[in-house]
């Protein structure tokens, strides 16, 4: 019998998170020099909150390692997951922009580590960089859309339909910037992106994989047909 091989977990230091986002690779020498001094990187483990519910965020992030969720709770306890940040994203802009408390929770869904840009940096990026702009507005203008697809998509579509949804999202280039195939992410996880239930979500697992569309392996789930499982979530 052939023992499969462990997968390793996507893991970026600091520098090699900074050296590919253009946002960063677009400043100047010295801006870059004064905004790497200023990231710090933090841990997060699993089911610990990166931010609550009404708090105020001091910081925009970036994945180096895991996975979070965006989700939102009820007073009756219901929860509406909103998405996923996989390693290499950067996330929580638009907090910063309104200048107000969260409206949601930021849990990991497994030991993650995030790099924190400090709100002062983040501002003066704003204020002073063009580039910086851009590319937070292309991040708001995409994370708007995939919000609004998800809206419609809790009242409109199936549930493999919505598991599909949450597979096609994290090859999103919002949420997966190297745009790996390969994804860290167990079933349970993938059940709780989708909300569905970890019963619900293995069994369109297997139609999935039965249409040739998806692998499992070891460590994750492999996208073998990203515009099949996109003709799904529609």
């Amino acid at each position: 019998m052939t023992r499969q091989s462990r997968v390793v977990t996507p893991s970026l230091t600091l520098d090699e998170l900074l050296g590919q986002s253009s946002w960063f690779t677009q400043l100047d020498a010295p801006t870059r020099g004064q905004v790497r001094a200023e990231v710090s990187e933090r841990a997060i483990g699993v089911g610990q909150s990166l931010g609550h519910h009404g708090e105020r965020q001091h910081f925009w992030f970036g994945m180096l390692e895991g996975l979070i969720k965006w989700s939102i709770t009820a007073q009756d306890g219901r929860t509406v997951t909103l998405g996923g940040q996989s390693v290499g994203s950067w996330f929580g802009e638009g907090t910063l922009i309104r200048n107000a408390p969260r409206q949601s929770e930021l849990i990991a869904l497994r030991d993650s580590r995030v790099a924190q840009v400090p709100l002062a940096t983040f501002n003066w990026l704003r204020q002073h960089q063009p580039a910086f702009n851009e590319f937070l507005l292309l991040q708001v203008n995409e994370r708007l859309h995939w919000f609004m697809g998800s809206v419609a998509a809790r009242g409109l579509l199936d549930t493999d339909s919505l598991v599909a949804r949450a597979l096609v999202g994290m090859v999103h280039p919002l949420l997966n910037p190297a745009g790996e195939r390969h994804l860290q992410l167990s079933q349970e996880e993938l059940a709780n992106l989708a909300t569905v239930s970890r019963q619900t979500c293995n069994k369109a697992m297997m139609r999935f994989k039965d249409s040739g569309l998806v692998r499992t392996e070891y460590g994750g789930i492999v996208v073998l047909d990203l515009a099949g499982l996109q003709a799904i979530a529609q």
